[in-house]
């Protein structure tokens, strides 16, 4: 009879109710090969008060009565004890892995969940525009209800096979898998146009918002890190391209050469945006 495996399951009550049972009997057991080996040497020694079956009878009662309830009784203490532990390691791990503000996963439990992906996906990386003037403008009240609108929608927007998550600040983090690569862009933009198109009441303030995103493909063999950093190059373009879009790491290079030809052609008559497209991706 193992028990090892009741003791990794002491979040369900049920387990322990059965860990209980099990070392009643364990308990019931025990006493019974101790009546079994003291009881006849005893016996046949005529040191028993009573005659030996008697003696056995009464040990049987009192290994059941006494071994069995008392040991189950301290069973479920035990039980209880470690259920109770188990729940509170449980919501710490939560805790440690939940954004409080958003209620989406951390920075820590998307790395995590970036580091198991596998296969075909895509890594986004949003971050709401010009929120330090929100903030400035409307108070921190206003920012946290933007932050909170924000991650409802992305939560709203993305299923089950996909990560959510707030990564600091105004920056979000989602790893979209289940569709292919057009389906999952499609997916993406209409997340910005909805959030484009409907203004934060927070304070008795209407906030218009937006926000920009840089996407970049998780395909099997690529290193995460890498992928990261273009996701982030991507979304550093999409803001220098003014704002409001996202961005894909093809696009990116795109604009990047784009950029590099307007330096030839027209040093003196390039913008800002060129400029910054450029710096980007380290042209």
């Amino acid at each position: 009879m193992s028990l090892q495996a009741d003791f990794g399951d002491f979040q369900y009550r049920s387990h322990v109710y059965v860990f209980a049972l099990k070392m009643s009997f364990l308990a019931v057991i025990f006493s019974g090969v101790i009546i079994a080996l003291t009881i006849p040497p005893l016996g046949f020694l005529g040191l028993l008060p009573v005659t030996l079956s008697h003696a056995i009878s009464f040990g049987a009662i009192f290994s059941w009565l006494i071994g069995g309830t008392v040991s189950g009784m301290l069973s479920l203490a035990t039980g209880f004890t470690m259920h109770e532990l188990m729940l509170s390691r449980a919501e710490f791990e939560k805790l440690s892995r939940t954004d409080t503000l958003s209620g989406l996963l951390n920075r820590r439990a998307f790395t995590e969940a970036l580091d198991r992906t596998e296969g075909d996906a895509s890594l986004v990386i949003f971050d709401v525009d010009r929120f330090k003037a929100i903030n400035d403008r409307f108070g921190h009240a206003c920012g946290d209800a933007v932050i909170t609108a924000v991650s409802a929608v992305l939560l709203s927007a993305f299923d089950e096979l996909s990560v959510v998550a707030r990564l600091g600040g105004e920056e979000f983090g989602v790893i979209v898998s289940g569709e292919p690569l057009e389906a999952r862009l499609e997916r993406i933009e209409a997340v910005r146009a909805s959030i484009a198109g409907r203004p934060i009441v927070a304070e008795d303030c209407q906030i218009a918002i937006t926000i920009s995103g840089g996407v970049a493909d998780l395909i099997a063999g690529r290193n995460k890190q890498q992928v990261y950093a273009s996701a982030d190059r991507a979304l550093y373009l999409a803001k220098a391209l003014g704002r409001n879009r996202v961005v894909h790491e093809r696009e990116g290079l795109h604009h990047a050469w784009h950029g590099l030809a307007e330096t030839g052609a027209n040093a003196e008559g390039r913008g800002l945006g060129s400029d910054n497209v450029m710096h980007a991706y380290g042209i």
